[in-house]
């Protein structure tokens, strides 16, 4: 296997980087400007992209992306990781919302949505989970009830990310009771200043509005909301989980925060002995990650769709950030543990941060006891439980 990069590939990585620097210049604390708390800077930073034609650059070029191919869109998401780019709702709506309607959507439903998603000119977020229905998704009670030639929408949705500055919202509701819980659930595609539509933030750990609930009551749903077929939505539910799940992760961060722990050990050199080892342990599962993640993206560059594969990458990786945040705010004394907003905070309280925030990293898309099922019944071929 030859892991180096083409030429091609290098000089996409140095033109993104160098981008990168310009744009970024004067905010490197644009990671500790949580995204909830500002959001239209998130939005100023992704409308810089779009005028590039970077917000989706993956995307067939008639949809308004750069036809990239998965290494190449992999190097683009480290290097915005690395360098603490925000992601401002780009996640959800470049990496789910925009693929399923690519592949389901009518004619018009592309033609209205896609070209405004590559153009940031609206914010998507996604309405699966429930209160009481997270890992068991099929579970789900929100209902969306037949009213003429549309349906009006009831229920609940929560652990929204980007839901307090989120303009669309593709969800699903239970449009046929008396069905098996997998079937009877149709897919749809939601304005949110809709009426009858509310919001109430949820604070993270760390005091932040990561997410948040969403309530519909009575909400009118038009015919063209529907994505796909109705009571097929299990079925398009499923198209998008696999894109979440091969949504290729990135180890960017990890090295970002590993090579500050490492400038933070040179400039201090009463550390350096005690925690070297330790800074050089997180490099080498550094590498490791990002491996996996090149791994996942040569196989979607030869057509192989990762199953387990993926599922390593991701619980390898959301555990490692959670090990490198414990790692950075034990070296960093007592004052590690201030978050960003306490002018004491050694390196702008990022690890600080990140011990707190990094938590719910084995817990969505998918738990790290969900990912090692895969991986040893998939992977391994062990027996189901």
């Amino acid at each position: 296997m030859n892991f180096r990069l083409t030429p091609e590939q290098q000089r996409w990585r140095d033109e993104v980087r160098a981008w990168l620097q310009e744009a970024l210049a004067g905010e490197e604390e644009s990671v500790l400007y949580a995204e909830e708390e500002d959001p239209e800077r998130l939005r100023a930073f992704n409308r810089r992209l779009a005028a590039k034609g970077w917000v989706a650059p993956g995307w067939p070029k008639e949809y308004g992306g750069l036809g990239l191919g998965p290494v190449e869109q992999l190097i683009f998401n480290e290097e915005l990781a690395y360098a603490r780019a925000p992601d401002g709702g780009r996640t959800p709506a470049v990496g789910y919302a925009g693929p399923t309607i690519m592949r389901f959507g009518t004619d018009e439903q592309k033609r209205r949505h896609l070209p405004a998603i590559a153009r940031w000119e609206v914010v998507w977020c996604q309405g699966f989970s429930e209160p009481e229905s997270g890992s068991d998704l099929a579970s789900l009670r929100t209902t969306a009830v037949r009213s003429g030639d549309g349906w009006v929408l009831n229920g609940t949705k929560i652990w929204t990310s980007h839901g307090h500055y989120a303009d669309w919202m593709y969800l699903l509701a239970r449009t046929d009771p008396g069905a098996p819980k997998h079937r009877g659930i149709s897919y749809f595609l939601l304005d949110l200043r809709s009426p009858g539509v509310s919001f109430r933030p949820l604070l993270n750990m760390a005091g932040r509005k990561g997410f948040g609930q969403f309530f519909f009551e009575n909400v009118v749903l038009p015919p063209d909301s529907l994505l796909g077929e109705e009571n097929r939505g299990w079925y398009l539910a499923t198209t998008t989980l696999d894109l979440e799940r091969t949504n290729i992760a990135n180890a960017g961060s990890a090295r970002r925060a590993v090579d500050d722990l490492a400038a933070y050990l040179r400039a201090h050199p009463a550390a350096r002995a005690a925690h070297r080892l330790t800074v050089a342990g997180l490099a080498v599962e550094t590498e490791v990650a990002r491996t996996l993640s090149y791994r996942v993206a040569g196989m979607l560059a030869r057509g192989i769709v990762p199953n387990q594969e993926a599922s390593a990458l991701k619980l390898f990786l959301s555990e490692l950030d959670q090990r490198i945040a414990a790692a950075g705010v034990r070296m960093l004394g007592p004052f590690g543990q201030l978050l960003p907003d306490s002018p004491r905070a050694p390196l702008r309280g990022v690890f600080a941060l990140a011990s707190l925030t990094t938590v719910a990293r084995t817990i969505a898309g998918g738990t790290s006891e969900i990912q090692r099922n895969i991986i040893a019944i998939r992977g391994l071929g062990l027996p189901r439980g």
